[in-house]
């Protein structure tokens, strides 16, 4: 079976919160052995530190919560040694921009106002789908989510009583999909990269999954949530189970929805090519 064919359920269009139990430490753990992606993400995080980390104040507890968990000491293999004693036992408390540069996925920090209400707290984000941190942070997640057409509305009811019900000590995984013309990471909007355009070509055009990973922070009662980004070009993707259920979700979605993904000028050509 594909590694994607999960992405597009049978039956109509619809949002699903379908989430799976996973490791902490199966998902931060290093996993690019040529090293290319962290060094991707300190050209970023040099070239506007600003752009892809920032962290309110209130939130350094998350961070140093987050930095101490086996998991994520371990994963961070690139992180200063000289910080530990001769046992490993002095607690390594990097910024938020040193700590995007040594883990591989990206990672968000949110935490309970006064009113229960999730908010962003801060974060790194280097290969970010579209959006910019500096605009969502400080807000709730049902401020961040309404962009999307549908989603508060359908979900925004299970996914409070979710994040405030979470337990410690597993991840729960899910993956979120779009389309991109292009094989990069990087897709903030100050870089004005191009949505898909015709001509339409499968093998100039890219799946792009958010491999989503969201844990809790006991001790602050925060919860952190890793993104990772993976790519499959269509050409590749039409070989396989997959292909046919992208042509399943594209004929399906409702307008508004193709022209959140940016996929609806070419909706019907991509629907024939796939």
């Amino acid at each position: 079976m594909s590694a994607y064919a999960h992405l597009f359920p049978d039956g109509d269009y619809r949002f699903h919160l379908t989430l799976r139990r996973g490791a902490p430490e199966d998902f931060f753990r290093p996993q690019d052995a040529g090293g290319g992606l962290l060094a991707e993400r300190r050209k970023w995080l040099e070239a506007s530190p600003a752009c892809y980390a920032a962290l309110l104040p209130e939130a350094a507890p998350l961070l140093e919560e987050f930095c101490s968990l086996a998991a994520i000491r371990q994963s961070a293999v690139a992180g200063p040694p000289a910080q530990a004693d001769a046992r490993g036992s002095a607690p390594w408390r990097p910024t938020i921009h040193e700590l995007g540069a040594v883990l591989e996925p990206d990672v968000l920090f949110l935490s309970p106002d006064a009113g229960g209400r999730f908010r962003l707290q801060g974060g790194v984000v280097c290969f970010a789908s579209g959006w910019a941190l500096t605009e969502k942070i400080g807000h709730t997640v049902d401020f961040i989510h309404d962009v999307v057409p549908g989603l508060n509305s359908a979900l925004a009811a299970p996914i409070h009583q979710f994040l405030s019900r979470m337990k410690p000590g597993v991840a729960f995984l899910r993956d979120n999909w779009g389309l991109a013309a292009t094989d990069e990471r990087n897709l903030h909007p100050d870089r004005g990269i191009p949505a898909p355009g015709a001509p339409v070509a499968l093998d100039r055009l890219w799946l792009r999954v958010e491999e989503q990973a969201v844990m809790a922070l006991p001790r602050t009662g925060g919860i952190a949530f890793g993104i990772r980004i993976a790519l499959c070009r269509l050409d590749e993707l039409a070989r396989e189970p997959a292909g046919s259920g992208l042509r399943r979700a594209l004929a399906r979605m409702p307008a508004e929805m193709a022209a959140y993904k940016r996929v609806d000028a070419i909706r019907a050509d991509l629907i024939n090519l796939l």
